[in-house]
């Protein structure tokens, strides 16, 4: 089981998040806060592996959170103002995600567990915000590598949507599912969902 603490302002988001993780079979929410101090606190006594913190919160905001126990702990930020400067701050005091909160439930739970794994998952809408500015498109004739199965899978993962709804969506396996992704992975030199969306925009696969 994966254990998850939740650090979240509001009430009624902070029910929303331990409902969805609570309704996983892998994963358990050991304790859920309103404010930063809280947090770190509680992650320090309880060990949770992964903290969904929230930017902004009483007492601490989430950055000064993720700081203070990235180095030990495996932090989510999931926030509302995801600005450019928010993303690269967390990410550079080690955050393990970032998500946008209107994330999807798949997305959020998908995130705990890429965050268990060592892995970053960074919201698909906040990675092509963020490339349309910065990064030049490729050849789209990369593209031409994949099949029309995987080229599917990709669009769907752009969406933010999980294996899991990945698998239901197109009415396979989960385990197809990755390894249609493994196959992507190797074939266009990502290492990680995120990757692999960044590469779907530079391609022109998915739209910006």
């Amino acid at each position: 089981m994966i254990s998850v603490l939740i650090a979240e302002d509001q009430d009624m988001v902070r029910a929303g998040f331990r409902l969805i993780l609570e309704a996983q079979p892998d994963i358990s929410v050991v304790a859920d806060v309103p404010d930063g101090i809280s947090a770190v606190e509680r992650a320090r006594s309880l060990e949770p592996q992964v903290c969904l913190v929230d930017v902004r919160m009483p007492g601490l905001d989430g950055l000064e959170v993720t700081r203070r126990l990235a180095p030990h702990t495996r932090v989510v930020v999931v926030t509302t103002f995801d600005s450019d400067e928010v993303l690269n701050k967390a990410l550079d005091l080690g955050a393990c995600g970032f998500l946008t909160k209107d994330a999807s439930p798949g997305l959020l739970a998908e995130a705990v567990r890429s965050a268990a794994r060592g892995d970053v998952l960074v919201s698909p809408q906040v990675v092509l915000r963020v490339l349309r500015r910065s990064t030049p498109p490729v050849a789209s004739a990369d593209a031409a590598a994949l099949t029309d199965r995987e080229l599917e899978v990709v669009r769907l993962v752009a969406k933010g949507l999980s294996n899991n709804e990945i698998a239901a969506a197109l009415k396979v396996s989960v385990s197809s599912v990755k390894a249609y992704l493994a196959s992507v992975q190797a074939k266009v030199g990502a290492r990680n969902r995120v990757e692999i969306v960044a590469w779907a925009f530079r391609a022109h696969v998915v739209a910006g």
